[in-house]
Protein backbone atom coordinates (compact mmCIF):
# COMPACT_ATOMS: atom_id res chain seq x y z
CA UNK A 1 0.00 0.00 0.00
CA UNK A 2 1.18 3.27 -1.10
CA UNK A 3 2.38 5.45 2.25
CA UNK A 4 0.51 8.33 1.08
CA UNK A 5 -2.55 10.00 0.16
CA UNK A 6 -3.95 12.24 -2.64
CA UNK A 7 -5.34 15.28 -1.25
CA UNK A 8 -6.25 18.95 -3.95
CA UNK A 9 -6.62 22.14 -3.30
CA UNK A 10 -7.32 24.88 -5.94
CA UNK A 11 -3.93 24.97 -6.62
CA UNK A 12 -3.93 21.03 -8.05
CA UNK A 13 -3.38 17.85 -6.05
CA UNK A 14 -0.68 16.88 -3.50
CA UNK A 15 0.97 13.54 -2.11
CA UNK A 16 0.14 13.72 1.78
CA UNK A 17 1.60 11.46 4.06
CA UNK A 18 -1.14 8.63 4.66
CA UNK A 19 -1.24 8.97 8.37
CA UNK A 20 -0.96 11.94 9.25
CA UNK A 21 -4.54 13.93 10.48
CA UNK A 22 -3.75 17.11 8.46
CA UNK A 23 -3.99 17.12 4.64
CA UNK A 24 -3.43 19.53 1.87
CA UNK A 25 -3.80 23.56 3.01
CA UNK A 26 -1.35 22.47 6.50
CA UNK A 27 1.38 21.15 3.62
CA UNK A 28 0.97 24.23 1.70
CA UNK A 29 1.55 25.96 4.80
CA UNK A 30 4.43 24.23 5.75
CA UNK A 31 6.23 24.69 2.40
CA UNK A 32 5.15 28.69 2.25
CA UNK A 33 6.34 29.50 5.68
CA UNK A 34 9.50 28.42 6.83
CA UNK A 35 10.08 31.81 9.71
CA UNK A 36 10.01 31.00 13.53
CA UNK A 37 11.07 27.16 13.37
CA UNK A 38 8.41 27.36 16.26
CA UNK A 39 5.85 25.05 15.73
CA UNK A 40 1.86 24.95 16.22
CA UNK A 41 2.66 21.94 18.04
CA UNK A 42 5.21 23.55 20.70
CA UNK A 43 2.07 25.41 22.22
CA UNK A 44 -0.42 23.00 23.78
CA UNK A 45 -2.70 25.57 25.18
CA UNK A 46 -3.45 26.91 21.67
CA UNK A 47 -4.30 23.80 20.42
CA UNK A 48 -6.48 23.64 23.12
CA UNK A 49 -8.06 26.85 22.23
CA UNK A 50 -8.51 25.90 18.65
CA UNK A 51 -10.52 22.45 20.02
CA UNK A 52 -12.68 24.43 22.44
CA UNK A 53 -13.80 27.03 19.38
CA UNK A 54 -14.19 24.15 16.66
CA UNK A 55 -16.07 21.96 19.61
CA UNK A 56 -18.58 25.02 20.31
CA UNK A 57 -18.75 25.59 16.74
CA UNK A 58 -19.49 22.26 15.83
CA UNK A 59 -22.62 22.45 18.42
CA UNK A 60 -23.62 25.66 17.24
CA UNK A 61 -23.73 24.34 13.60
CA UNK A 62 -25.15 21.22 14.31
CA UNK A 63 -28.71 23.49 16.18
CA UNK A 64 -28.47 25.45 12.85
CA UNK A 65 -28.41 22.59 10.62
CA UNK A 66 -25.16 23.37 9.03
CA UNK A 67 -23.39 19.37 10.23
CA UNK A 68 -25.29 16.74 11.26
CA UNK A 69 -25.78 15.15 14.50
CA UNK A 70 -23.16 12.21 13.42
CA UNK A 71 -20.58 14.72 12.22
CA UNK A 72 -21.42 16.98 15.37
CA UNK A 73 -20.19 13.94 17.63
CA UNK A 74 -17.58 12.92 16.05
CA UNK A 75 -16.08 16.46 15.65
CA UNK A 76 -16.82 16.87 19.80
CA UNK A 77 -15.28 13.65 20.24
CA UNK A 78 -11.89 14.86 18.39
CA UNK A 79 -12.12 18.12 19.82
CA UNK A 80 -12.12 16.22 23.57
CA UNK A 81 -9.23 14.10 22.48
CA UNK A 82 -7.08 17.31 21.67
CA UNK A 83 -7.89 18.60 24.84
CA UNK A 84 -6.81 15.58 26.67
CA UNK A 85 -3.01 16.06 24.99
CA UNK A 86 -3.71 13.99 22.07
CA UNK A 87 -2.91 14.41 18.12
CA UNK A 88 -1.00 17.66 19.19
CA UNK A 89 2.27 15.90 16.73
CA UNK A 90 -0.02 16.77 13.82
CA UNK A 91 -0.07 20.16 13.99
CA UNK A 92 3.33 20.97 12.19
CA UNK A 93 2.90 24.71 10.87
CA UNK A 94 4.73 27.24 11.95
CA UNK A 95 3.72 29.91 14.13
CA UNK A 96 4.38 32.51 12.19
CA UNK A 97 2.57 33.05 9.21
CA UNK A 98 1.44 34.97 6.22
CA UNK A 99 -2.58 35.36 6.20
CA UNK A 100 -3.75 36.16 9.29
CA UNK A 101 -3.50 32.50 10.53
CA UNK A 102 -5.67 30.70 7.77
CA UNK A 103 -2.53 27.70 7.90
CA UNK A 104 -3.44 27.69 11.88
CA UNK A 105 -6.90 27.63 10.93
CA UNK A 106 -7.02 25.18 8.31
CA UNK A 107 -4.20 22.77 10.30
CA UNK A 108 -6.96 22.78 13.20
CA UNK A 109 -9.64 21.99 10.91
CA UNK A 110 -7.91 18.89 8.83
CA UNK A 111 -6.89 17.17 11.65
CA UNK A 112 -10.19 17.83 13.55
CA UNK A 113 -11.78 16.71 10.36
CA UNK A 114 -9.67 13.66 9.35
CA UNK A 115 -9.87 12.02 13.74
CA UNK A 116 -13.72 12.52 13.15
CA UNK A 117 -13.53 10.50 10.17
CA UNK A 118 -11.30 7.54 11.88
CA UNK A 119 -14.29 8.07 14.71
CA UNK A 120 -16.80 7.82 12.35
CA UNK A 121 -15.34 4.49 10.34
CA UNK A 122 -14.14 6.34 7.48
CA UNK A 123 -10.61 7.51 5.87
CA UNK A 124 -8.70 9.89 5.95
CA UNK A 125 -9.64 12.11 3.30
CA UNK A 126 -13.08 11.06 2.62
CA UNK A 127 -13.92 15.05 3.03
CA UNK A 128 -17.30 14.18 1.69
CA UNK A 129 -18.46 12.71 4.80
CA UNK A 130 -17.09 15.30 7.04
CA UNK A 131 -15.17 18.28 5.35
CA UNK A 132 -12.14 20.71 7.02
CA UNK A 133 -14.04 23.77 4.95
CA UNK A 134 -17.71 22.87 4.99
CA UNK A 135 -18.02 21.36 8.00
CA UNK A 136 -15.15 22.14 10.49
CA UNK A 137 -15.35 26.02 9.10
CA UNK A 138 -19.09 26.28 9.02
CA UNK A 139 -20.21 29.84 9.60
CA UNK A 140 -16.55 30.65 10.63
CA UNK A 141 -13.82 32.59 9.11
CA UNK A 142 -9.98 32.93 10.22
CA UNK A 143 -10.63 35.95 11.17
CA UNK A 144 -13.07 35.10 14.03
CA UNK A 145 -11.90 31.69 15.07
CA UNK A 146 -8.22 31.81 15.33
CA UNK A 147 -8.09 35.20 17.53
CA UNK A 148 -10.95 33.56 19.51
CA UNK A 149 -9.14 30.34 20.10
CA UNK A 150 -5.72 32.83 20.87
CA UNK A 151 -7.63 34.18 23.45
CA UNK A 152 -9.06 30.93 24.70
CA UNK A 153 -5.06 29.41 24.55
CA UNK A 154 -4.17 32.40 26.82
CA UNK A 155 -6.93 32.31 29.04
CA UNK A 156 -5.30 28.76 29.61
CA UNK A 157 -1.38 29.73 30.21
CA UNK A 158 -3.01 32.16 32.64
CA UNK A 159 -4.68 30.08 34.47
CA UNK A 160 -1.28 28.11 34.76
CA UNK A 161 0.83 31.12 35.37
CA UNK A 162 -1.60 31.75 38.49
CA UNK A 163 -2.02 28.36 39.87
CA UNK A 164 1.96 28.28 40.06
CA UNK A 165 2.39 31.73 41.27
CA UNK A 166 0.09 30.75 44.40
CA UNK A 167 1.99 28.09 45.35
CA UNK A 168 4.84 30.26 45.56
CA UNK A 169 2.68 32.57 47.78
CA UNK A 170 1.72 29.64 49.20
CA UNK A 171 5.61 29.14 50.54
CA UNK A 172 6.50 32.96 51.21
CA UNK A 173 3.58 32.65 53.52
CA UNK A 174 4.69 29.95 55.13
CA UNK A 175 8.11 31.19 55.11
CA UNK A 176 7.07 34.24 57.08
CA UNK A 177 4.96 31.94 59.37
CA UNK A 178 8.48 30.36 59.91
CA UNK A 179 10.94 33.04 60.14
CA UNK A 180 8.40 35.28 62.80
CA UNK A 181 10.41 35.90 65.74
CA UNK A 182 13.77 36.10 64.08
CA UNK A 183 14.93 39.66 64.26
CA UNK A 184 16.37 41.87 61.55
CA UNK A 185 16.98 45.40 60.66
CA UNK A 186 14.78 46.82 58.12
CA UNK A 187 16.92 49.27 55.50
CA UNK A 188 15.71 52.46 53.36
CA UNK A 189 17.52 54.93 51.45
CA UNK A 190 20.21 51.64 51.76
CA UNK A 191 20.83 52.25 55.50
CA UNK A 192 19.69 50.68 58.60
CA UNK A 193 16.30 51.61 59.59
CA UNK A 194 14.43 50.29 62.28
CA UNK A 195 13.96 46.31 63.52
CA UNK A 196 11.27 44.04 61.79
CA UNK A 197 11.02 40.52 61.66
CA UNK A 198 12.72 38.10 58.77
CA UNK A 199 8.89 37.06 58.68
CA UNK A 200 7.65 40.50 57.63
CA UNK A 201 10.05 40.69 54.55
CA UNK A 202 8.51 37.71 53.14
CA UNK A 203 5.14 37.96 53.96
CA UNK A 204 5.73 41.48 51.72
CA UNK A 205 7.00 39.41 49.43
CA UNK A 206 4.12 36.97 49.17
CA UNK A 207 1.54 39.85 49.46
CA UNK A 208 3.13 41.47 46.13
CA UNK A 209 2.99 38.10 44.32
CA UNK A 210 -1.07 38.03 45.99
CA UNK A 211 -1.87 40.91 44.36
CA UNK A 212 0.07 40.43 40.96
CA UNK A 213 -2.09 37.49 40.75
CA UNK A 214 -5.59 39.48 41.05
CA UNK A 215 -4.45 42.09 38.46
CA UNK A 216 -3.29 39.23 35.86
CA UNK A 217 -6.86 37.05 36.43
CA UNK A 218 -8.72 40.44 36.19
CA UNK A 219 -6.19 41.13 33.04
CA UNK A 220 -7.34 37.35 31.72
CA UNK A 221 -11.20 38.45 31.87
CA UNK A 222 -10.77 40.62 28.96
CA UNK A 223 -9.71 37.41 26.84
CA UNK A 224 -13.13 35.95 27.11
CA UNK A 225 -14.53 38.52 25.05
CA UNK A 226 -15.05 36.91 21.51
CA UNK A 227 -16.00 37.57 18.00
CA UNK A 228 -17.35 34.26 17.38
CA UNK A 229 -19.78 34.60 14.29
CA UNK A 230 -18.75 38.08 13.23
CA UNK A 231 -17.17 35.81 10.18
CA UNK A 232 -14.79 37.83 7.77
CA UNK A 233 -14.95 41.38 8.41
CA UNK A 234 -17.37 41.46 11.44
CA UNK A 235 -20.93 41.47 9.56
CA UNK A 236 -21.40 37.56 9.94
CA UNK A 237 -21.66 36.99 6.45
CA UNK A 238 -21.65 33.38 5.56
CA UNK A 239 -23.03 32.70 9.02
CA UNK A 240 -26.72 31.28 9.58
CA UNK A 241 -28.87 33.20 11.83
CA UNK A 242 -28.62 32.00 15.20
CA UNK A 243 -25.49 30.70 14.59
CA UNK A 244 -23.10 33.54 16.86
CA UNK A 245 -25.59 33.56 20.05
CA UNK A 246 -25.55 29.87 19.74
CA UNK A 247 -22.18 29.35 19.41
CA UNK A 248 -21.46 31.64 22.17
CA UNK A 249 -23.48 29.54 24.63
CA UNK A 250 -21.42 26.59 23.84
CA UNK A 251 -18.16 28.71 24.82
CA UNK A 252 -19.58 29.61 27.69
Amino acid sequence: MANYRIESDLLGPREVPAEALYGVQTLRGMENFHISGAKLSDYPSFIKGLAITKKAAAIANEKVGMVTKEQRDAIVKACDELLEGKHHEHFPVDMIQGGAGTSTNMNANEVIANRALEIMGKEHGQYEFCSPNDHLNASQSTNDAYPTAFHFGLYLENRRLAEAMTKIVESLDKKAEEFSQIIKMGRTQLQDGVPMTLGQTFKGFANLIRREIANLNNAAEELLCINMGATAIGTGICSEPGYSKLCTEALR
